[in-house]
């Protein structure tokens, strides 16, 4: 899968943004997790907002 395929989402509280391609390996989230297979109750490391204050942004990946 490319990077292209991936979504990036950000945090509406404090604009932390989660990239699909570059997980978050500081809380254990492999590069290509999905949005979808982050735990529910994982929240914002930057903030502590809720899974549900994210929202996916369009991004244009060369």
């Amino acid at each position: 899968m490319s990077d292209n395929d991936y979504k990036l989402f950000v945090c509406v509280q404090c604009g932390f943004e989660y990239d699909e391609a570059k997980g978050w390996p500081e809380d254990g989230i492999d590069p290509g997790t999905r949005w979808d297979d982050i735990p529910e109750d994982w929240s914002c490391p930057d903030c502590g907002a809720a899974k549900s204050d994210f929202e996916m942004v369009e991004v244009s990946r060369p």
